[in-house]
């Protein structure tokens, strides 16, 4: 990426995965400006990353100072501490500056409103396997967003993975399936492990099996041009003992639970967008 000036405000467990993804990738700690709500976490970013770390708790006006002069800001403040956050640093924004949010809910359109309404603002929804490089990133940019700050966004997220350009339409969908994914992949492990071990299996090996059958999977499901259910059949012999497994999960109405819980997370992403600060 260019030499950029980037802000980070908000180092909860999104701006830490983005933070450690954009050093991974090449970024200097020295064009990074990041802000914590604890000392002590400023502390630790600095001492682990050795970037420029501010808390709120020790400076009340950390992000306006880490977004003066910022190239790009990233918002990585809870849904219901955006408005206020851009409330904060309205008035130190860099007239060419890029603001990009990560929080479910906020329009670009509420954003651009509570700034001048003439700011280039984009919707981002990163996953935290960003954190090694291996994210998915839906963007949705705002009115204002040229091309060249479109890229610009899209460069970034590239360094921790992938990029899904989508309609906003869009973004708040996305987040309930690439965003929330990789929690429901932890909770299936930590089902399975809990399975493993109800046969006997210790916590070590139950961790072991479980953790590298989900890796060779994965990476099998990633690199093989067949589909999921291609795989899937590949594995079940009929009337075998994974067949048993997969009936039980059919005779639950799996498929039904998914969507359930999507449009649930769904749901409560569009009740963030209403909440105001």
């Amino acid at each position: 990426m260019e030499t950029k000036q980037i802000a980070i405000l908000g180092t909860g467990s999104m701006g830490k995965a983005i933070l450690s993804g954009i050093l991974a990738a090449g970024t200097s700690p020295a064009d990074v400006r990041v802000t914590t709500k604890s000392k002590a976490s400023a502390d630790a970013i600095f001492s682990n990353h050795g970037v420029q770390a501010t808390s709120l708790e020790s400076n009340s006006a950390a992000n306006s100072s880490a977004a003066k002069d910022a190239d790009l800001v990233i918002l990585a403040v809870k849904p219901n501490m955006i408005l206020e956050t851009l409330s904060e640093v309205a008035a130190v924004l860099k007239p060419d500056c890029l603001v990009v949010s990560v929080a479910a809910g906020i329009t670009t359109a509420a954003m651009e409103e509570q700034l001048s309404g003439n700011e280039a603002v984009v919707r981002a929804m990163p996953n935290t396997p960003s954190v090694v490089g291996l994210g998915v990133t839906g963007i949705s940019k705002g009115s204002n967003v040229s091309a060249k700050q479109l890229d610009l966004a899209i460069e970034l997220f590239s360094s921790v993975g992938k990029v899904l350009v989508v309609d906003e339409s869009k973004i708040d969908a996305l987040s309930t399936i690439s965003g929330s994914g990789p929690a429901y992949v932890f909770y299936f492990a930590e089902k399975l492990i809990t399975a493993a071990k109800s046969l006997g299996f210790s916590e070590q090996e139950a961790s072991l099996m479980v953790k590298e059958t989900f890796l060779g999977s994965a990476t099998l499901l990633a690199t093989s041009s067949s589909s999921p259910e291609e795989l899937r059949q590949q594995v079940t012999s009929p009337n075998g003992t994974t067949m048993q497994a997969t009936g039980r999960f059919d005779a639950a109405d799996l498929e039904r639970v998914f969507i359930e819980a999507t449009e649930a997370a769904l749901a409560r992403a569009k009740e963030l967008g209403r909440v105001k600060p």
